[in-house]
């Protein structure tokens, strides 16, 4: 269930990343491209907040003109302050309420359908077209890039799905322990099962502790040359090009692969450590 878990966020974020890039090429709206509307279109704009209805309606301000956005079945992320030449962190998606706590001036990033509402035109969210809202404090022209490299899960094996089966696995191998746990001839069943429930926090305990920090550093990298790869493939690195995005996809399908491996070595190296242990203990026998 993790592993599905976090797929799962991997392909939330694809999506993510993918719909941002989109509107990027759309027609960046001002006041002159306002005036020509007539039904509608796809565009992005950039402003800042003028202020929020109680009808879930935001006002965003920009160089020449002032934009309703309706906020209706609308998705809204708020992109961390990042400083320096360190990962950015990923964007946070917000509620109505930590909206209107927003200050004045707050810069948002808006991208998708313009329609006529309440007769006026505004921004409004569709299901072919879900609106884009990102309220961020980085420079304009790092924007594009800041967002492409952040959208994506730091960790995405600890998802809403860990929890549920980490509870399930264990009142399972808990039970399979309780029914043999009077049946001599099964010790080795019950200790195994009993072992087994703390797999998942092997991997913090020596000796695997050393793998498991290699796994860490690798899955870092790897988190990174994706960000690369996606760079690369929108045209947002230097010297971008197909063949270069090829390359950092392969350098992180291998560094992933390689932490994998590292990470069941040490938690196989303290399964058998801990059975060890309970063989000089004449605890089991083999």
């Amino acid at each position: 269930m993790p592993i599905a878990g976090g797929f799962f966020n991997r392909y939330i974020w694809r999506n993510f990343r993918n719909r941002f890039n989109n509107l990027r090429s759309s027609q960046l709206l001002d006041y002159s491209a306002y005036r020509q509307l007539n039904q509608g279109g796809i565009f992005r704009f950039l402003g800042g907040i003028e202020s929020i209805t109680d009808n879930h309606t935001l006002w965003v301000r920009g160089s020449d003109l002032t934009i309703p956005v309706s906020l209706k079945n609308t998705k809204c992320y708020l992109l961390p302050i990042h400083e320096g030449d360190g990962f950015p962190d990923a964007p946070e998606q917000i509620r109505w309420n930590r909206i209107s706590t927003i200050t004045e001036g707050a810069k948002v990033y808006i991208g998708g359908q313009i329609e006529m509402q309440n007769n006026r035109l505004s921004f409004v969210s569709t299901k072919e077209q879900p609106l884009m809202v990102i309220f961020y404090n980085c420079p304009d022209a790092e924007l594009s890039s800041t967002i492409i490299r952040a959208a994506r899960a730091r960790n995405e094996y600890w998802n809403s799905a860990t929890p549920i089966s980490l509870v399930i696995g264990a009142l399972a191998l808990i039970y399979i322990a309780a029914s043999y746990l009077s049946r001599p001839a099964f010790r080795l069943t019950v200790i195994t099962a009993l072992a087994a429930v703390f797999i998942p926090i092997l991997h913090v305990f020596p000796p695997g502790f050393l793998f498991t920090t290699l796994y860490k550093r690798l899955t870092w990298n790897a988190l990174k040359l994706r960000a690369d790869y996606d760079l690369a493939r929108f045209g947002l690195l230097a010297g971008s090009s197909p063949r270069l995005a090829v390359y950092f996809a392969r350098r992180a399908y291998l560094l992933e692969a390689l932490a994998w491996i590292l990470m069941l070595l040490g938690i196989s190296l303290n399964l058998v450590f801990i059975f060890i242990i309970l063989y000089l203990f004449q605890v089991i026998s083999f």
